[in-house]
């Protein structure tokens, strides 16, 4: 084989092999968002109930760490 025989033989197969793995992208995009949709169709997200906010499900010492690391925080990047 010349060596424009063997270049063209390398640009064939990598033509092929970037064709291989774009289709097999494109496949996995669709089988996703047709796993999401089945998964949202039969298992929707849990809607919280009517009148509770997320401070209620927070405990008053888990809310005092977390406003105090605020604090510490703020105070260190001025």
């Amino acid at each position: 084989m010349t060596s424009t025989e063997l270049l063209f033989a390398g640009v064939e197969l990598m033509l092929f092999g970037m064709g291989f793995v774009f289709a097999f992208l494109i496949l996995l995009i669709f089988s996703v968002q047709l796993m999401s949709a089945i998964v949202t169709r039969f298992a929707p997200l849990p809607q919280p109930a009517a009148g509770t906010t997320s401070t209620e499900s927070v405990d008053a010492d888990t809310l005092a760490a977390i406003s105090l690391a605020i604090q510490r925080h703020r105070a260190r990047r001025s």
